[in-house]
């Protein structure tokens, strides 16, 4: 389970990405190592049309940046206190019940989807003894877009949290991704989406949306070690 990635960096990344300008605060706004409760910026549709008046058709989407913490928070949550406590448990969703969980049901079938640009995420390697921190980047160096959803709760007083949570799929026998995480647990990793599927991705219909649910291609990502000192370094 994926629990830090790190964000785009200036607004070429973003500009190269998502062909979104980032705001001009970017650098106080987000910070380069993302971790649960941190915020980030994500990418949602934006309808350029009204809805279209044929229901089995689709409308033109345009692309927008949002930003929000990572970990969602679900409409039913009671506090803020309550969302504080929630929201870093629930920073990955898995693919395959995400129509079902009561935690991230209402997010998927009301099409709240997004993508959320990185530049590499980070998981543990058990092998050498001792976890070792390792960065999971594309091998051509380009940021990655992630499928994620989001949510917007809202609490007494107006109080407001805008989060979002990454979808992961099965990695037990991916060619790279099988060498991390927990020994004897099951590997999961985000879904990396390819560039060519980001809006079809965001306008697509919930029975439509899991099609894209698959393991991005081992070949087309590079695994680096982190020094350990650095890595917490950045943390704290």
């Amino acid at each position: 389970m994926s629990t830090h990635f790190e964000s785009l960096h200036s607004t070429d990344q973003y500009l190269e990405a998502l062909a979104l300008a980032p705001p001009a605060d970017l650098s106080t706004l987000v910070a380069r190592d993302i971790w649960p409760r941190k915020p980030a910026l994500f990418m949602v549709q934006a309808p350029l049309t009204d809805s279209p008046a044929d229901p089995q058709e689709i409308a033109p989407v345009g692309r927008q940046l949002r930003s929000g913490q990572w970990g969602l928070v679900p409409s039913w949550v009671k506090s803020a206190s309550d969302a504080k406590l929630r929201s870093p448990k629930l920073i990955n969703a898995r693919h395959e019940t995400v129509s079902t969980s009561n935690n991230f049901r209402e997010a998927w079938l009301q099409g709240q989807r997004c993508i959320v640009p990185m530049m590499a995420f980070f998981e543990d390697d058990h092998r050498p003894g001792k976890p070792l921190p390792t960065r999971i980047s594309r091998i051509d160096g380009k940021p990655m877009g992630a499928a994620g959803l989001w949510s917007r709760w809202v609490g007494e007083e107006g109080v407001e949290i805008i989060s979002f949570t990454l979808l992961t799929v099965n990695a037990n026998s991916h060619a790279l991704m099988h060498r991390y995480q927990n020994p004897g647990a099951e590997k999961r990793m985000p879904v990396i989406l390819s560039e060519g599927a980001y809006d079809a991705w965001l306008s697509a219909r919930p029975e439509k949306a899991k099609e894209f649910m698959r393991p991005f291609a081992a070949e087309r990502l590079r695994a680096n070690p982190v020094e350990r000192k650095g890595t917490q370094a950045v943390r704290s």
